[in-house]
């Protein structure tokens, strides 16, 4: 393995150093830094035309000035741009900014895409499946771009002028009570009669919540409270026992629900110590005391076998946390509604951050964060989970067919068994790589994206680059893209080594 190991990262060296040398040299024989003085008719265009060249190495041929910039790398210099500020410094600013804008995006493209392709594939040439393939076909055709600017209208703008009454028309609610009985109609299926019913009553308590929401002006002062925690824990302990180890499973139901119960007596607590002491640093030991008592719940609950109990406990945990710190988000709405700086208009179309929000509040930056992070996510999620839609429908229909899946129902488990337990985790053997590398490419940047919403991260810094004809910054932001996606690579082969146990690497 070791040598295996050894082979793979001299070849990645070779690709990485070889490519950009290649582009280095295309880089610097396609464009003309000087085009913009040549025409001038400044006297001093000669004297500042000679700096240029002295200062970019221009006299230089590009084969050996690549030489010069490899050498200045070995040594930890990634030069300056032309504006004069070092490479490192532009880089260590827009690579947080790029994860925050793109790493969400990621993750929930890759949860929502891989878990509703295999109930796809569960349901295969159902009409839930012929709805997700018209879906995911729909959302990859748009142009970014285009998603972009029609989130910026309907979710921040119209949105905005929305919370000045907070009411929810008629129109609107007939026409999203239709839409909610079409997807519950088409994710539980059944029959024709099953799906009329189910249509009806998903689409009357959808009209119905709807109602309430837009009579008590609920989107002007949102909240949750214990007892619409409590309730929302009791169908997420269900719902996460039936997909981690089935409902049979007593021990994993009991523990989960012991998970919701301890969420609900400590809610006001938790609301506390969100007040007294307000920080990252609360939030993570109340994170790290929330998996403390999922893990105690699970070992108590469990006399044998107790895994997949902890890890049902702890998921459920997880999901209960997460939404008593939304909770703690919505009581912030309000106040942070309200400040001059962001003026009822809480749903921003541009930046990365509120430059005129008072600095010092954690639950106004953290919400301010959220906010600005809102609509990139949901155009880049859009966009992107359609790829993971059809590849894991793809995989799993493959899955489904081996000769294991049929022994194993040959042998007597149950269906739920059968796919969570053997052909879930073989789908996710393929799309585990394919993960790996599309999360190493988040710290590419979305040019297009980056450019809609006024952020100024990686995908922004390599446009300039290449407008401004700045070599060093453009080969600064190769070398970090480049470097995370060979070892994306790397990382994808030992990973699915590891995971298939078919493969066998013969080191030599």
């Amino acid at each position: 393995m070791l040598a295996y190991i050894g082979r793979r990262i001299s070849i990645l060296i070779v690709i990485l150093f070889g490519s950009s040398f290649i582009l280095y040299n295309l880089a610097a024989i396609s464009g003309d830094p000087l085009e913009g003085l040549r025409g001038s008719t400044d006297p001093k265009v000669k004297v500042e035309i000679n700096a240029l060249i002295h200062q970019l190495q221009l006299n230089v041929p590009p084969p050996a000035r690549y030489f010069i910039w490899l050498k200045h790398l070995l040594t930890g210099n990634l030069g300056l741009t032309r504006s004069g500020n070092p490479v490192s410094t532009e880089l260590s600013q827009a690579i947080p900014i790029t994860i925050r804008l793109i790493f969400m995006a990621t993750l929930i493209a890759v949860i929502l895409g891989i878990g509703l392709g295999i109930v796809s594939a569960l349901r295969q040439y159902s009409r839930f499946d012929y709805a997700m393939t018209f879906v995911s076909f729909l959302l990859y055709s748009l142009p970014i771009f285009w998603v972009a600017v029609l989130l910026k209208q309907y979710l921040a703008i119209s949105f905005n002028n929305f919370l000045g009454t907070a009411t929810i028309a008629p129109a609107w609610i007939a026409g999203l009570s239709i839409v909610s009985g079409f997807f519950w109609a088409a994710v539980i299926s059944g029959d024709r009669k099953r799906v009329f019913t189910i249509f009806g009553i998903s689409g009357a308590a959808t009209a119905i919540v709807l109602t309430l929401l837009s009579l008590t002006k609920w989107f002007s002062h949102p909240g949750l409270g214990p007892i619409m925690i409590a309730a929302m824990g009791i169908g997420i302990a269900y719902a996460v026992t039936f997909l981690s180890t089935g409902l049979a499973n007593k021990a994993a139901r009991n523990a989960s629900l012991a998970v919701v119960a301890l969420g609900v007596v400590l809610y006001f607590p938790t609301q506390y110590l969100f007040n007294k002491y307000p920080g990252a640093l609360t939030v993570f030991l109340l994170a790290c005391l929330t998996v403390g008592l999922a893990v105690g719940c699970g070992y108590y609950f469990a006399k044998e076998d107790r895994r997949p109990v902890i890890r049902t406990s702890v998921i459920t945990s997880l999901v209960m946390g997460i939404i008593i710190l939304i909770d703690k988000l919505m009581k912030t709405w309000v106040p942070y509604v309200n400040t001059d700086a962001v003026n009822n208009r809480p749903i921003p179309t541009i930046g990365e951050s509120n430059s005129l929000l008072a600095p010092g509040h954690f639950w106004f930056t953290f919400l301010d964060i959220l906010l600005h992070v809102f609509l990139p996510t949901i155009a880049l999620t859009l966009i992107s989970f359609a790829t993971y839609v059809r590849y894991s429908r793809g995989t799993l229909l493959e899955v489904m067919n081996q000769d294991y899946i049929r022994t194993a129902r040959a042998k007597g488990l149950t269906e739920r068994t059968v796919i969570m337990r053997h052909a879930f985790r073989n789908t996710l053997i393929p799309l585990t790589t394919i993960v790996v590398v599309d999360f190493a490419g988040i710290i590419g940047g979305a040019i297009i994206t980056e450019r809609v919403f006024g952020w100024r991260g990686m995908g922004t810094l390599f446009n300039n680059a290449i407008t401004n004809f700045d070599l060093t910054l453009l080969m600064g932001v190769f070398f970090v893209t480049s470097s995370l996606a060979v070892l994306a690579n790397l990382a994808a082969d030992l990973l699915y080594s590891y995971l298939d146990p078919r493969i066998r690497v013969v080191s030599k």
